[in-house]
């Protein structure tokens, strides 16, 4: 057991490369939208291998909240969908929660109070509520703009035409386009903004509504037209969690030798899937192959400083600076302005908290620069957000004496990550002779 102080979580550090595999658990991005779409459904859903981490479960506690039956059967879920009651929702510090559920709380009749934990409040939101204010909900806010917030739900909502500037998230066009198709006029949403970032979760949502018989036509940029009708989720298998998978194959390229991931999808909407691209630039070695995916990594010796837009991955971020902390030379991360809102400012907490452990970082208007510098221990601070914390998780293996704050925030996605952890490392390449 890696020893735990009045500081936090020690960090292990590596010692040797690995030859290891990890199964992770699904998605938690596909969880979230394959729930909502189960419980605006016609017929009940059973969702095979769900994430059952903090943001699910305040997901499913949202929609029994809303009077949605969900039911456990064995580690699945079987969702009946019903008619909406109106109840308190805690959103946790879930975007996804935030975001997806308001909607729903508007097919209900009566006041739905929303909130959660104090950071969530912090967290942009306005962008979305405007929007549903446009398609004909009633929302009171005390002119906040965000949590604590009440939909006042009366069985419908009207749609239409909705003009929105989602450059501080792409969950405010998902949120539209999951319950779009149970407005009475259906949807059409225009985003206004300079930006997008991580379209590949819009994709992921429009796939998403194709398996559920919802068609929407997305063939003018920016511009997404959902046609209404019925919503028909088939029972849906959930795929592993490709950006959880993001600190355990960094694992490799720190450590050396190779980690293997099971069951990794050939074709994916995850925004993950681009650690094939960023790690082979990092100097690993990436093969998919029908028994996952493997990288084998260059260990310390070996890491290339890198340069890279993450504005399609954001959530990759941490993981990425982390080990770019660790590369010689400068690397520099951008594409990433719109994480200032996430579920802390990662910009600035990234360059706080590698600067504390030595790094030579600066940050820029939409990311980061990272020089070579001598590392040292120290406290990482993760600011109750999982994937810090699992930054601090890799940069550890490099640099001894590494205390991760507040391990426990990753439980947001991840039930076990210590023992995920502890599991990885402990699986060694064996010395040849």
């Amino acid at each position: 057991m890696t020893p735990s102080g009045d500081l936090g979580w020690t960090a292990p550090s590596a010692s040797g490369p690995l030859a290891a595999t990890v199964a992770l658990p699904g998605s938690k991005s596909l969880t979230n939208r394959v729930l909502v779409l189960a419980a605006l459904s016609v017929t009940p859903t059973l969702v095979t291998a769900p994430l059952r981490a903090r943001d699910t479960t305040l997901m499913c506690g949202a929609l029994r909240s809303l009077g949605v039956r969900i039911d456990d059967e064995g580690a699945d879920w079987r969702v009946h969908p019903g008619r909406f009651s109106a109840g308190p929702v805690d959103c946790g510090l879930a975007g996804t929660v935030m975001r997806f559920v308001p909607p729903l709380a508007g097919f209900a009749d009566g006041d739905s109070c929303f909130d959660g934990d104090p950071h969530a409040r912090t967290r942009p939101m306005r962008t979305l509520l405007d929007g549903l204010r446009q398609a004909g909900l009633s929302i009171s806010d005390d002119g906040t703009g965000g949590l604590p917030f009440t939909v006042h739900g009366n069985g419908s909502i009207g749609g239409g035409r909705v003009e929105l500037d989602a450059s501080a998230s792409s969950q405010f066009v998902s949120a539209l386009l999951l319950a779009g198709a149970r407005f009475d006029k259906g949807l059409e949403i225009h985003h206004v903004g300079a930006s997008l970032p991580s379209l590949p979760h819009i994709e992921m949502s429009l796939a998403c509504l194709a398996e559920a018989g919802v068609e929407v036509d997305a063939s003018q940029p920016n511009r997404w037209v959902v046609v209404p009708g019925a919503i028909d989720l088939p029972d849906t298998v959930i795929e592993p969690d490709l950006s959880n998978a993001a600190p355990f194959l960094a694992a490799a390229l720190v450590c050396g030798g190779s980690v293997t991931v099971p069951h990794w999808p050939a074709t994916t909407t995850q925004p993950g899937d681009l650690l094939r691209e960023l790690f082979t630039h990092l100097g690993a070695e990436v093969r998919l192959a029908p028994d996952g995916l493997t990288v084998t990594g260059p260990g310390l010796a070996g890491l290339r400083p890198l340069v890279a837009d993450l504005h399609e991955a954001s959530e990759l971020t941490p993981v990425i600076a982390a080990i770019c902390a660790l590369a010689p030379g400068r690397s520099r991360l951008s594409g990433v302005a719109h994480i200032r809102g996430h579920e802390t400012d990662r910009l600035a907490a990234l360059r706080t908290e590698l600067a504390a452990a030595g790094s030579d970082v600066s940050e820029t208007e939409d990311g980061l620069v990272i020089g070579p510098a001598p590392l040292h221990p120290a406290v990482f601070r993760a600011y109750a957000d999982h994937r810090m914390a699992q930054a601090g998780a890799v940069l550890g293996l490099a640099v001894p004496g590494v205390v991760v704050d507040d391990i426990a925030s990753t439980t947001k996605t991840l039930a076990d990550f210590p023992g995920l952890w502890q599991s990885l490392l402990a699986q060694r390449e064996t010395p040849a002779g």
